[in-house]
């Protein structure tokens, strides 16, 4: 008996490679086959959340200062800005822990200005680097346009929900890296955290909470 030969197999978790079809098509497909990051259909492109990783969303303000806290470490996964909002993305996963990691941190009690958006979620796209249009630079806290829900509990955004779809583009404050495996560089419970010495999810989301509390009360206090 003769056999056929298969042909290709692609990746495990990537999807197959596109080419455009129409105008457009390049930011979209740009995610599908540089990075395997599956999107959803319409426009603005948005990414699936949930599948490849997670996201941590809170006022720019806070995140700014908590990058900075985190000194190296905070560079090493890839962040978006979006108007007055910072997107941190995290290991798939994560969403679901963090309520459980914030009473272990003893931060469960109060009422924080910060979302969880895992698998049900969608993020709008980052326009990305190149392809003619500027590299984004780090921007300056911006003020909170909106409150965003308590963090506990944290229900999946809903498709067509994504938070800060109307503050304006999203810009990658840092993109992430296409021929890399990215989700290794994100943070997780691991406590050797990421690649390049990125921080554990524990780490992360203590500085973050941290900063997100001052900003609270500062605001409170003026």
């Amino acid at each position: 008996m003769v056999g056929t030969v298969p042909g290709p197999v692609p990746l495990a978790g990537r999807p197959p490679a596109r080419r455009p079809s129409e105008p457009g098509d390049e930011v979209r497909l740009w995610y599908e086959n540089a990075l395997g990051w599956p999107t959803a259909p319409g426009v603005p492109v948005r990414l699936v959340v949930g599948e490849r990783f997670d996201v941590l969303d809170l006022p720019a303000e806070a995140g700014h200062a908590a990058l900075e806290r985190l000194g190296p470490a905070g560079r090493g996964f890839p962040v978006a800005v979006q108007g007055g909002r910072m997107r941190l993305l995290v290991a798939a996963g994560s969403a679901e822990e963090l309520p459980g990691l914030l009473d272990w941190l003893e931060w469960g009690s109060l009422e924080l200005d910060l979302a969880a958006v895992g698998a049900g979620g969608l993020m709008d796209a980052p326009r990305p680097p190149g392809r003619g249009v500027p590299a984004p630079r780090p921007l300056p806290p911006a003020p909170l346009a909106s409150p965003a829900p308590a963090v506990s509990p944290v229900p999946p955004v809903p498709p067509g929900h994504g938070h800060g779809g109307s503050q304006g583009a999203a810009v990658w404050l840092r993109p992430p890296e296409p021929g890399c495996e990215v989700e290794a560089s994100l943070p997780t419970l691991s406590t050797t955290g990421g690649r390049g010495g990125t921080p554990d999810l524990v780490r992360l989301v203590n500085t973050v909470v941290t900063q997100v509390h001052r900003v609270r009360l500062r605001r409170a206090c003026a």
